[in-house]
This record gives C-alpha cells, sequence and structure tokens, in this order.
C-alpha cells in the first residue's frame, strides 16, 4: 500500500465542523405515516427479494425512535425477524461502535429512521469500516432529501432507497434522489 493511501484509509470519515454547519438547515424528521409505513413494508416484500432478517438503525429523536418501533411492531407482526436494533446520536467523536452494531450479524436488509445529518456521518463510517451495503439498506421520509447523499460524500448511499409520507417511493442513484409514484397512481 502506497503511503498516500495509507494516510487516505487512516484519516476519519466524520463531517467537518463547516461542512456540518452549511447543512444545520436539514430539517428534524417528522413523525412517519401509516402509508409511509406500508410502502417501506411493501419495498421489503417484493417479489424476489427475499428479505426475512432486518437490522434497524435509528437516531434517537422521537420521530425516528416511533417509526423505528413501528416498523419492528408491523415486520415482526407479518413473521419478520428482527435481529437487533441500534440507536446513535447526532454527534459523537467516532460513528465506529454504532457501524459495527449494524453490522455484527448479516441481515437481508438494514431498515434506517434517522435525521439526515447522524445518518450521513454514520454512513461515511459504515462504508469505510464494514461491509454494510447501502442497496440492501430501506429508510423512511426524513433521509429523503437530495442533501443527504451530498452530504455523505459521492456514492456513500447509492442504492439507498425509502419512502415518502404519502406513500410513494425514493431511491438515490449516485448523487439524486429520484421519487417515484405509488403503483396505484401510476397505473
Amino acid at each position: 500500500m502506497s503511503i498516500l493511501k495509507e494516510r487516505e484509509s487512516s484519516r476519519s470519515p466524520l463531517i467537518g465542523a463547516a461542512e456540518s454547519a452549511a447543512h444545520a438547515d436539514l430539517p428534524a424528521p417528522a413523525p412517519h405515516t401509516e402509508a409511509e409505513l406500508a410502502a417501506l413494508i411493501g419495498l421489503l416484500t417484493l417479489p424476489k427479494a427475499r428479505i426475512e432478517t432486518v437490522t434497524i438503525g435509528h437516531s434517537r429523536d422521537t420521530a425516528s425512535r416511533a417509526a423505528a418501533d413501528a416498523f419492528a411492531a408491523a415486520w415482526t407482526a407479518r413473521g419478520g425477524t428482527v435481529l437487533t436494533t441500534v440507536s446513535w446520536p447526532e454527534t459523537a467523536a467516532s460513528w465506529l461502535r454504532p457501524a459495527h452494531r449494524l453490522t455484527a450479524e448479516i441481515p437481508d436488509a438494514w431498515v434506517m429512521a434517522a435525521a439526515p445529518l447522524g445518518l450521513a456521518q454514520l454512513a461515511r463510517r459504515l462504508r469505510r469500516s464494514t461491509d454494510w451495503d447501502p442497496a440492501r439498506t430501506y429508510a423512511f421520509a426524513s433521509l429523503r432529501d437530495s442533501r443527504v447523499p451530498a452530504l455523505a460524500g459521492y456514492d456513500v448511499l447509492h442504492g439507498l432507497r425509502g419512502a415518502t409520507p404519502d406513500g410513494a417511493t425514493w431511491d438515490v442513484r449516485h448523487r439524486w434522489v429520484t421519487t417515484h409514484l405509488p403503483a396505484e397512481v401510476t397505473a
């Protein structure tokens, strides 16, 4: 390994104070809706998805905690398994502990209910230090903001999918967030 690559791999993936301040206007998570929860479950249960086990991650704010709890209840009620639930603060010296807890077991999918800045910080650590795959990750509407992939870094969230409050879905492709209308609207 070259000295430059070694130095780069040892650097902290933390988002700098200036960059965090520039995104201070990101909205706090709003309470989830029943349509959002149903759309999220729908994404996880698409034909050929074969998702049975999930790990849930959430910020420590009230809305994210409630969304994670509601998802866990709905998922287990339909026969799915929640391997673990991990929470994290909005600011931390290192995101290594929650990153390792989220990836300690190998779920079929991860489900995230979080505030944008905390998830961006965590996602950077997940990509750098674990085998986490954003393409196997599903999220609530609070992460649908196009500033989230920009804040996390190029392709850190590529493949992340989620639901909107009205039951539509969205996905991240590189740095773009695209919303897709619910199936009954487009039919």
